[in-house]
């Protein structure tokens, strides 16, 4: 039986130069791409800082060798204070756990939304399938919008507090875990579903028993990661008035000389709460994906 899989005509297999040459050809072409895309980096690299530089006010390259001289400042000031930094850090601890419980609450409300969006959102699961560009442009416009700019939208409508803190991270986390959820529902096993529908169970049922079960893992652990970006997230909207470790942060900076060590023992207590959240949900993520 004559091959004729590799050949370039019926029956004719291609020589070994050919394969080389090939081959120096696709390399070459490979490389003249890269070329041009570091080429083109380089260049948006370099107009970006000229043009930053010249629309900054004082001048990036003038004020550079100015950078240590703020963070040396609130060194400086909360090492002379530093017996009081173990106080400061209990002074502050409600204010982190408020800020724990905004991302909590717009973490598991943000998934809730995203598991209901992504079934929609997924080819050959969604309950109607014609609706499905507008679930996932839904999500697009979720992601698309920072989470500051919707609350700084909610401040004006419900006032200053957690609650738009939290109704802003949630849309967000929606929009965001939605996307990712909806990737890992496409790889999903459908015979599962076509046994559950051959016996006549209803959408809501197939999508419990047949596609829940395969993507829990991969979700649990997308929302646990996002717990952790969630809880900067809720100390950044801090600044804007919704209240948590990041309002103390902005009141102590605003304050100045006097109050930096309050600055210090908040960024030591908000950085030692996120690692710990990120070694325990790296923890429960290889648990659930791999596990171990």
């Amino acid at each position: 039986m004559v091959d004729i899989a590799f050949g370039p005509t019926p029956g004719q297999r291609p020589t070994l130069p050919d394969q080389h040459q090939s081959y120096l050809d696709m390399v070459r072409r490979k490389r003249m791409y890269g070329g041009i895309l570091m080429v083109l980096f380089v260049a948006f690299m370099a107009s970006g800082w000229i043009l930053a530089d010249h629309r900054n006010a004082g001048g990036f390259w003038n004020g550079l060798p100015q950078t240590i001289d703020f963070p040396a400042e609130v060194l400086t000031e909360a090492w002379a204070k530093r017996a009081l930094i173990p106080g400061l850090l209990w002074d502050h601890t409600p204010a982190l756990i408020e800020t724990l419980n905004i991302a909590a609450v717009s973490t598991l409300l943000g998934a809730l939304a995203a598991a209901a969006l992504s079934l929609l959102a997924t080819r050959g699961l969604a309950r109607w399938p014609r609706l499905i560009p507008l679930f996932r442009r839904s999500m697009d416009a979720l992601r698309a919008i920072p989470e500051i700019v919707i609350a700084l939208v909610l401040i004006f409508i419900l006032g200053g507090g957690p609650v738009p803190a939290v109704i802003a991270i949630a849309l967000h986390t929606g929009g965001a875990l939605g996307k990712q959820f909806s990737e890992v529902a496409e790889n999903a096993d459908l015979k599962p579903v076509e046994g559950l529908a051959s016996v006549g169970a209803n959408w809501s049922q197939r999508m419990w028993l047949g596609i829940l079960p395969q993507v829990a893992p991969n979700w649990l652990s997308y929302t646990l990661m996002r717990f952790e970006i969630n809880v900067r997230a809720s100390a950044i909207l801090g600044f804007v008035g919704e209240g948590g470790i990041g309002h103390d942060l902005k009141l102590a900076m605003q304050w100045g000389q006097g109050r930096y060590d309050d600055v210090v023992a908040i960024f030591l207590l908000l950085f030692a709460a996120i690692v710990a959240i990120d070694r325990l949900s790296d923890h429960y993520r290889n648990k659930l994906v791999k596990g171990t």
